[in-house]
């Protein structure tokens, strides 16, 4: 029977350390991968059932109950309108909006008999973490299909409006851009 060398049992004891990190960096390297990929799919899921909630509730959009006309703002990173978000029969003051990489969602219910909306009372929910819009988020549509651009027009004149989110966890890293678009019609507005 013949035994190892001290060589022999170096070199093994190398190639087993090699070998054993390269297996160990390869674990490290699926986390990370699957923790991001996780990340990102979780952000994805929030910002598309924000945006399904949000078109249900435009869609039902009217006055307020203190009288204020169905949409008070339509910017391209702000959009703030009236509606019956939670079936009470009362038009609660819902603004969607873009604050840092956060799609944040703004309610306030009317106060008193002779309704008002204190701005002090706005509930504010984060939608959706990781926006990286550089575009637009809300482009605002005529009846005629034509792009609003100027802001007093976008409160009287629109009939449809489109919400285009991108979402992306970490920008410096694949995956690509995760883009979400829909559009809403406006159906309760007055018709020309």
């Amino acid at each position: 029977m013949r035994a190892f060398t001290l060589i022999e049992t170096l070199v093994t004891i190398v190639i087993f350390a090699l070998i054993m990190g390269a297996m160990a960096g390869a674990v490290v390297m699926l986390y990370k991968v699957h923790g991001y990929t996780w990340q990102q799919s979780q952000a994805i899921n929030e910002a598309r059932k924000g945006v399904e909630t949000m078109v249900r509730e435009i869609r039902e959009a009217r006055e307020g109950d203190d009288g204020s006309y169905i949409l008070e703002k339509a910017n391209d990173y702000e959009f703030i309108f009236y509606s019956d978000i939670d079936g009470i029969r009362t038009a609660e003051r819902v603004r969607y909006f873009v604050e840092g990489t956060d799609f944040k969602k703004g309610v306030i219910r009317p106060v008193g008999s002779l309704a008002t909306y204190p701005a002090d009372q706005e509930e504010i929910f984060v939608l959706t973490s990781y926006v990286t819009n550089i575009p637009p988020i809300f482009t605002y549509f005529d009846k005629n299909g034509e792009e609003i651009m100027e802001n007093p027009a976008r409160l009287i004149d629109t009939k449809m409006m489109e919400v285009y989110l991108i979402i992306n966890v970490n920008p410096n890293r694949a995956p690509q851009d995760f883009e979400l678009k829909s559009a809403v019609q406006l159906r309760n507005l007055k018709k020309d």
